[in-house]
């Protein structure tokens, strides 16, 4: 676990040279099809050393859930380990993890036609005025959902309407799950936070020129979209679309999706932070691999070197 531009995805390789692993990606953008320089997605030589899951699983119209990815982990999992393999799970996704390991509150299935309504009232009224609404029905979930939420917005007052309880109170009921595996946490927290967003800096300048621009420009032509879906709303996505709509230059692009993806590391920082009995590492160190590799020895997994 651990920050944008941490460096998961080499240290994950780096793992599957010595332990039997496959990679699991927990990240709720590798998710899409067709989003790959934007979501820095494995390139055709690592996919070819070390088998990865839960990546390309949808087209950019669709939505997908972190209840979905619960049941998609816990069924690669049970695939990886029938097979000899342990799951390596790898990503930034926090709230992933947390419903992996915690389980998720008994909220109810989404209804498609209650959903069409909100958004239909907030086309009339805005977002901020279903913000104000739901402040009203549920003030602890309005107190922690930003108003230009829309997602979460629409989520909270369609849990209400169904309900007749604010979502708030049923998160906050006490979860009984545990996982069938010995869970090792490891979380990639820099020692210094300048020196992550000068790592942040230059990936992004490297998405740029290796074509994120028309990344996102060809997804928009084949797709019928908009900045309201989910995948153009991802750190980077959003702040070129925002670009081809002519709403922003070049300069100002590049400007709002560091800012974006500087504000990303921080909240995953926050959520490393909250999680427990997870064993932190600094990212920058030359020789983390090593110190990886030294603290997963003394765990007792049983390693096998891999050619």
């Amino acid at each position: 676990m651990g920050p944008t531009a941490s460096g998961k995805s080499g240290l994950a390789l780096h793992i599957a040279r010595y332990l039997p692993v496959e990679i699991i990606s927990v990240d709720s953008a590798q998710v899409y099809r067709h989003m790959n320089i934007g979501t820095a997605k494995p390139d055709a030589e690592a996919l070819a050393a070390t088998p990865h899951h839960l990546i390309d699983l949808i087209d950019p119209p669709e939505h997908y859930s972190a209840a979905r990815f619960r049941t998609d982990a816990l069924r690669t999992m049970r695939q990886i380990t029938d097979r000899g393999n342990i799951p390596l799970l790898a990503g930034g996704t926090m709230l992933y993890f947390k419903t992996l390991l915690e389980g998720l509150s008994e909220l109810p299935s989404a209804d498609s036609e209650l959903r069409a309504a909100i958004e239909a009232k907030a086309r009339k009224s805005g977002w901020p005025a279903m913000h104000q609404e739901l402040f009203r029905l549920d003030s602890a979930s309005a107190e922690r959902i930003k108003p230009t939420d829309s997602q979460r917005i629409q989520r909270a007052l369609e849990v209400f309407y169904l309900t007749g309880k604010p979502m708030s109170e049923t998160l906050s009921k006490p979860k009984n799950v545990s996982l069938p595996y010995e869970v090792v946490k490891i979380a990639l927290v820099p020692g210094n936070r300048q020196a992550l967003h000068q790592r942040i800096a230059a990936r992004f300048e490297q998405m740029l020129k290796h074509g994120l621009i028309d990344e996102v420009r060809a997804i928009r032509d084949k797709f019928y979209l908009s900045d309201e879906n989910p995948s153009m709303r991802c750190v980077g996505y959003r702040q070129v679309w925002m670009h081809l709509e002519k709403e922003t230059d070049a300069l100002r692009m590049r400007e709002m999706a560091l800012a974006a993806t500087r504000q990303l590391a921080k909240r995953q920082l926050t959520w490393l932070r909250s999680m427990k009995e997870t064993r932190e590492f600094d990212c920058l160190q030359e020789n983390l691999p090593e110190q990886v590799k030294t603290y997963l020895l003394n765990t007792g997994l049983k390693f096998t070197e891999v050619s």
